[in-house]
């Protein structure tokens, strides 16, 4: 009898106390949205022509973007350089990322004034736009994205489907269907890992050179030519810790046992990552002179230290340490905080450093805003418990007497 892991839908409820809690606060986010839609954005924002975004787009946009990077990373980790032992991770990761992009597609739609329009940058192209290089690296992602995920959807159905009644006949085309796109798939799904690896590395930096040409109207602390860089390799950084971050949490939700022989690994990896990330940002800072905005106290100087010191020296120092990398706890603790830097630098870059010129009043953020943020986390983490319930996405632990077949290893065992 010998131990293995394998994917498989779980067997847990999917109603509990925190669950009725995330509804109620999703629930509340959609009544804003559809306030925002109805009546448009300034009823439902503090958005104005000095603040043309806000808390959407720096947090909802900028920082998910940042935050669903395990996607690529983790793709890039276990397909691309071939590392099967991290391959129990790269499902949840997908799916995070998955999740995480659909929900910055969203973010863009409500955050622009005639979200109807949408659809424009499609067909109507500017080459000299970083947004316009955004928005269709981002739409093209999700896209991989999704189709990256095609294959889990077939293994859940596939052998499975027995339509009852008037839909009988559906059956056997619907196997068929199920099964040709199973085999198309396993052929072409490198082309798509590729694809999105280089894809997110674009839209990732681009975000940073939307930032770029803001010029005076940033503060210098985050005002650099090498944002882009600074924006990629903090993408980068992140990664891996989201990817901990979100497989212990998924384990404490699920009573499963921690992946820690694999998380401890992943942990080994982030702080050269986030030394060449400290590395840049300090030397640009350097270069750049902009040190002296450190020697007064100001709103900007304090959030740019924390930044630093919270987001990026501790974790670095912590995830060096190779108690905090057996540790269950300090581990999550260490991705935490790596997730709050890379949060607050995108905030700080979106929201604090920007200052329009002829700027009346500083901007903060409605209750409508927050409740539609909150609500949209809300939603992501619902949609992520209802489709682990459903589809071969986690990995479990289980004995295996008999000789794994095929499909036994990829989680389709009846």
């Amino acid at each position: 009898m010998n131990a293995q892991t394998a994917a498989e839908p779980l067997d847990k409820k999917f109603l509990t106390p925190g669950v009725m809690v995330l509804i109620l606060l999703a629930v509340n986010g959609i009544a804003f949205v559809l306030a925002r839609i109805f009546f448009g954005i300034g009823a439902v924002t503090n958005l104005n022509d000095q603040y043309p975004w806000g808390l959407w787009i720096g947090v909802d946009v900028a920082a998910g973007v940042a935050l669903a990077a395990g996607g690529f990373t983790s793709a890039a980790l276990g397909h691309v350089m071939h590392r099967e032992d991290y391959h129990a991770i790269v499902r949840p990761a997908l799916l995070t990322a998955m999740l995480g992009y659909t929900f910055v597609a969203m973010g863009v739609v409500f955050d622009i004034g005639r979200w109807y329009y949408i659809w424009h940058p499609i067909f109507m192209w500017n080459g000299n736009s970083p947004l316009f290089e955004v928005g269709m690296c981002v739409m093209i992602y999700m896209t991989v994205l999704y189709i990256e995920f095609l294959p889990i959807i077939t293994e859940r159905f596939m052998g499975r489907v027995h339509l009852k009644g008037i839909l009988s006949h559906l059956t056997r085309p619907l196997e068929s269907v199920l099964r040709v796109l199973d085999s198309t798939l396993s052929k072409t799904m490198f082309i798509f890992i590729i694809a999105g690896i280089v894809l997110s590395t674009l839209h990732q930096s681009s975000l940073g050179t939307l930032m770029i040409i803001a010029g005076p109207k940033m503060h210098p602390l985050w005002q650099t030519p090498v944002l882009p860089l600074l924006f990629l390799l903090s993408a980068v950084s992140v990664g891996f810790p989201m990817v901990i971050f979100e497989s212990l949490l998924a384990a404490r939700s699920f009573g499963l046992k921690p992946e820690m022989e694999i998380l401890s690994k992943l942990g080994r990896m982030v702080a050269p990552l986030l030394g060449i990330y400290l590395a840049f940002k300090i030397g640009d800072m350097v270069i750049r002179e902009t040190f002296v905005y450190l020697a007064t106290l100001t709103t900007a100087s304090i959030l740019f230290l924390l930044e630093i010191v919270l987001g990026v020296i501790i974790p670095l120092r912590m995830f060096l340490s190779r108690f905090v990398l057996k540790s269950p706890l300090w581990l999550f603790v260490a991705s935490s905080l790596v997730i709050f830097g890379v949060l607050l630098n995108r905030i700080n870059t979106f929201i604090v450093a920007y200052t329009p010129l002829f700027a009346d009043k500083p901007y903060f953020p409605s209750i409508g805003e927050i409740s539609v943020t909150i609500g949209f986390v809300s939603l992501l983490v619902l949609l992520y418990r209802a489709l682990v319930l459903i589809f071969p996405v986690i990995s479990v632990h289980k004995e295996y007497v008999t000789p794994i077949s095929k499909y036994s290893i990829r989680g389709s065992v009846k």
